[in-house]
């Protein structure tokens, strides 16, 4: 199988689960990506070991799933708010965790956890208040997440297409040699176009707060995917994982996603 196929296939099977579970109950969306979140915080701590950094991964692991399920369970008003100070309590045991361990540069092992975290688990959990970001009870307006993704995807695969097609001008070339101008702006443009039908298919928000919401995810989406080429390059790493034939890995995945969460979690929140 080619390379394209089992990016398509795979791609194919991701949309479907993403877009079931978010349909299906928003228990079974907060499950699933509770798993991306710990797969996601695997990835970027094993990268992270080939720069000889040498970060916590089960203090990591552990503080991010519960960063996570504290988050979904508040915000399907299972728990109260005060329950997110439990999060203290495990992230100052990575300080605890790292006094037991023999590895050089400790302060930089506990910088890079907890980079982890605020880079992958802080924006998945914001997912979760996407269909009632003001926490109102029996609230839960699927259109916001299926929009926001859709929103993400159509970027993305506009850019890949296009700038594969059509790309002459390069983005970035220090961090991202493929990355071109022609595609951001096809991408975009997709995007933007998507959003017409977005906007009046999922009557949640207007058409113009749902513009406001494409112009963050194409703009920092964008640079989502430049930061991940980054933070690849710097470690001379082609893919964060294999978990996605023909994508990579969590990381390589959602990269768009983690930078555009927490923009647009904003938006919906003051805007609620």
């Amino acid at each position: 199988m080619s390379n394209l196929a089992r990016r398509t296939l795979t791609g194919i099977v991701l949309v479907v689960l993403v877009v079931a579970s978010i349909v299906i109950d928003q228990r079974l969306f907060s499950l699933l990506f509770l798993g991306f979140t710990i797969i996601g915080l695997w990835e970027f701590y094993s990268l992270v070991e080939r720069a000889r950094v040498f970060p916590n991964k089960v203090a990591g692991m552990l503080a991010g799933a519960v960063l996570f399920s504290t988050n979904a369970l508040i915000a399907m008003n299972l728990l109260e708010s005060k329950w997110l100070l439990l999060n203290f309590v495990f992230v100052f045991m990575i300080f605890l965790f790292e006094l037991y361990r023999n590895n050089p540069n400790p302060f930089t092992n506990i910088a890079f956890t907890f980079f982890g975290l605020l880079y992958v688990a802080v924006p998945f959990s914001l997912l979760n208040y996407f269909p009632n970001p003001a926490l109102e009870s029996g609230v839960y307006h699927s259109g916001l997440l299926l929009g926001f993704f859709f929103l993400v995807w159509i970027n993305e695969t506009g850019a890949y297409v296009i700038g594969t097609a059509l790309g002459r001008h390069r983005l970035f070339e220090r961090i991202s040699p493929k990355k071109t101008w022609e595609g951001v702006i096809g991408g975009g443009g997709l995007a933007f176009v998507s959003a017409l039908v977005i906007g009046w298919y999922f009557g949640q928000l207007s058409l113009p707060e749902w513009l406001v919401i494409t112009s963050m995810v194409v703009v920092f989406g964008s640079y989502g995917d430049l930061f991940e080429s980054m933070f690849k390059r710097s470690i001379n790493a082609k893919d964060s994982g294999t978990i996605l034939p023909g994508h990579g890995g969590v990381l390589d995945r959602f990269d768009g996603v983690f930078m555009a969460a927490p923009f647009v979690f904003v938006y919906l929140l003051l805007n609620s």
